[in-house]
């Protein structure tokens, strides 16, 4: 299966799924879990939400930001989002997140569970839109399954293209883009296209901030009113920053 088919039979999951979306939250204690960590993430100011989807994050991310703009693909799953969340400083977009271009740019842009849905030879274009998304001093704020996920994944092997499946309460069987990145490989590949990266690993997940183009000396959290040595993601007095322990730090 070429890439485009697989990227076409996702976003009809996606839409068919709208219903079912939400039950892994209600059904998986790591994953409210992770819910929880947005108030400990650097998230403030404008901020973009790429992949939205019914809106588990978006509450989080509008208590914390300015505005939020939410973007999704799937227009099922955007209605769901719209009936979570009430607020008039967040506005949702339709759009498909490998053409759409924002017309402004943005303090953070934030993720969940999308980056493992993009492609392995798309990676450089779509950071480079992440960074061309945000504005000076702005950072890429991301949360996604790392490699010990995959047990829970109905993955299929030897595709050209990183693959699962995902079933249906309805029976049907739809494939979706997987790539289960481990968070030590992706701050080196962060590196290597110029950015500036934190990933820790999370239970089988993971959570990365990041900053495009040096130099970089940590993440500086002035710009959102959070003092530097009280933020569990910015930089220490003595320049520690992410390498001080953090209240959601595993165990």
């Amino acid at each position: 299966m070429d890439e485009h088919t697989l990227l076409a039979e996702q976003l009809d999951y996606y839409r068919a799924a709208a219903a079912e979306y939400d039950r892994p939250y209600e059904e998986r204690a790591e994953l409210r879990d992770l819910l929880a960590v947005a108030d400990d993430l650097p998230i403030g100011g404008d901020v973009l939400e790429l992949a939205c989807g019914t809106g588990q994050w978006t509450p989080s991310l509008a208590a914390r930001a300015r505005s939020v703009t939410a973007v999704d693909a799937a227009e099922e799953v955007l209605a769901v989002a719209r009936g979570r969340v009430s607020s008039p400083h967040v506005r949702f977009v339709q759009a498909d997140l490998f053409a759409w271009r924002p017309p402004r740019r943005y303090d953070t842009v934030f993720f969940a569970f999308w980056l493992s849905h993009v492609p392995p030879a798309r990676p450089p274009d779509f950071w480079d839109s992440v960074a061309a998304a945000l504005a000076p001093g702005g950072r890429a704020v991301f949360i996604d399954d790392g490699p010990a996920w995959a047990g829970e994944e109905e993955v299929v092997a030897d595709r050209p293209v990183p693959a699962a499946v995902r079933r249906l309460q309805d029976g049907s069987r739809h494939r979706i883009v997987k790539v289960f990145h481990d968070a030590r490989t992706l701050t080196d590949d962060l590196t290597a296209l110029g950015w500036s990266a934190q990933v820790r690993p999370f239970g089988g997940h993971f959570i990365g901030v990041a900053e495009p183009s040096a130099p970089w000396g940590g993440l500086d959290c002035s710009s959102f009113g959070v003092a530097r040595n009280r933020h569990p993601w910015c930089t220490r007095p003595h320049g520690r920053g992410l390498g001080e322990r953090r209240r959601w730090a595993p165990a």
